[in-house]
C-alpha cells in the first residue's frame, strides 16, 4: 500500500533540497512554505552555557522526538542548514555550534581548555537546559567524538544513531593521519606547525569537492564561509590544540564500541565512500558491534550532505520513523 507525506513534510523537503523550487516565482514559493507550520521553522539562538555562549540552531515541534545534530570540522552547525527543515515537521532537532566554531563564542586558549571532553560537557549543558533528556545523534567528523562522549555520559538518553563519516575504530585512521598520529606521540613545534597546512583555504576547499562526482553541485560558499572564520585571530592555534586532543579520542574507541555492543542503539550509517579523512574502512566496523545497523556507502566525500542531502534526508525520515516512537 503507498505511503504519502502529509503535505508539510513534502513542502519542506521540497525546499530544502530543490532547487527548482528555490527558483520558483514568489508566489509558489509563498504558498509552499505556508504549508508549513511555524514551529517548523528553523530558530537561530544563543544560550549560556557554565558561562560561554552556545550558538545552536532548533526546529520543531515541543514535545516531538528529539535530533541533535553535530558538525564537524572545519565547519559549524550551518551544515546542517538544508537538513533542518527536512527532519522539523516531525521532530525537534537542535544543532549547536561548539566554542570557537560557527556562531559561539571563541574564548581565550589561555582560559578554556579547548578539548573534546570540554566540548562534550557543554554540549550535555545545552540539551539539559533545553530540557532534551533523550535525543538520537546524527555524528559527522568532530561530532562523533563529541556525540560518543555523550553517549558514554548519559547511555540511557540515546535513542538512536545516524552516523556520516564519523570515525570510531583504527581502522578508519589511514594515510591521512599519519602526521596526525606523530603529534599526539610528540606534541612538539617541529610535529605542531606542518599542520597548519590543514588550515589554508586549499584544505577547506578539498574537504568539500575531494571524491565528489559533481562538484558543481556543492556551494562554493561553504568553503568561503568556513574560511574565514578559521582566518579569525587566534582560531588557528585552537585548531591545532583540537588536532592533538583529537588523539584523546582514539584512546576511548574502546569504551565507544562497547557502549555500542551494550546497548545496541538503532543506527543507521550513511558514508561518503569517497572520503581521503574517513575512508569506508571506518564505516563497516561498526557492523560489528552493532549488526543490525542500515549500512549505505554512499558515491561521494566527506561532506556528503552537500550533494547527497536529498538521499540521506530520505533514509534518515524513513529509519528515524520506524525507530522513534512518536510521543
Amino acid at each position: 500500500m503507498p505511503r504519502f507525506l502529509p503535505a508539510a513534510t513534502l513542502a519542506s523537503m521540497l525546499v530544502a533540497f530543490s532547487p527548482t523550487l528555490s527558483a520558483a516565482p514568489a508566489d509558489a514559493r509563498a504558498a509552499s512554505s505556508a504549508l508549513r507550520p511555524d514551529f517548523a521553522v528553523t530558530r537561530h539562538r544563543t544560550a549560556k552555557v557554565d558561562g560561554v555562549d552556545i550558538f545552536y540552531r532548533e526546529a520543531g515541534p515541543p514535545g516531538a522526538p528529539v535530533v541533535v545534530l553535530l558538525h564537524g570540522f572545519p565547519t559549524s552547525s550551518r551544515m546542517y542548514r538544508n537538513l533542518i527543515p527536512a527532519l522539523s515537521d516531525r521532530y525537534h532537532v537542535i544543532a549547536p555550534d561548539y566554542p570557537g566554531f560557527g556562531q559561539s563564542a571563541t574564548p581565550d586558549r589561555k582560559e578554556f581548555a579547548y578539548t573534546f571532553a570540554r566540548y562534550a560537557d557543554l554540549v550535555d549543558g545545552l540539551l539539559q537546559q533545553l530540557g532534551a533528556k533523550r535525543y538520537a545523534l546524527y555524528v559527522q567528523d568532530y561530532g562523533a567524538p563529541v556525540g560518543y562522549r555523550l553517549a558514554l555520559k548519559h547511555p540511557e538518553a540515546v535513542t538512536a544513531l545516524v552516523v556520516q563519516n564519523g570515525n570510531a575504530y583504527e581502522e578508519g585512521l589511514r594515510d591521512f593521519w599519519k602526521p596526525l598520529k606523530a603529534y599526539w606521540a610528540e606534541g612538539t613545534p617541529e610535529r605542531r606547525e606542518p599542520l597548519r597546512a590543514g588550515l589554508t583555504l586549499a584544505a577547506t576547499r578539498g574537504q568539500y569537492v575531494d571524491g565528489v562526482r559533481d562538484p558543481s553541485r556543492v556551494d562554493p560558499d561553504n568553503w568561503v564561509h568556513d574560511q574565514a572564520l578559521l582566518d579569525r585571530p587566534g582560531v588557528d592555534e585552537i585548531m591545532l590544540d583540537l588536532f592533538k586532543d583529537y588523539g584523546t579520542n582514539v584512546a576511548l574507541y574502546p569504551r565507544f564500541q562497547a557502549f555500542f555492543r551494550e546497548r545496541r542503539p538503532p543506527t543507521l550509517i550513511v558514508w561518503g565512500k569517497n572520503d581521503a579523512i574517513f575512508p569506508a574502512e571506518g564505516a563497516r566496523p561498526y557492523l560489528r558491534d552493532i549488526p543490525d545497523a542500515e549500512l549505505h556507502l554512499l558515491d561521494t566525500g566527506h561532506f556528503a550532505l552537500e550533494d547527497q542531502g536529498d538521499r540521506i534526508a530520505a533514509l534518515m525520515r524513513s529509519f528515524l520513523d520506524r525507530k522513534l516512537p512518536q510521543r
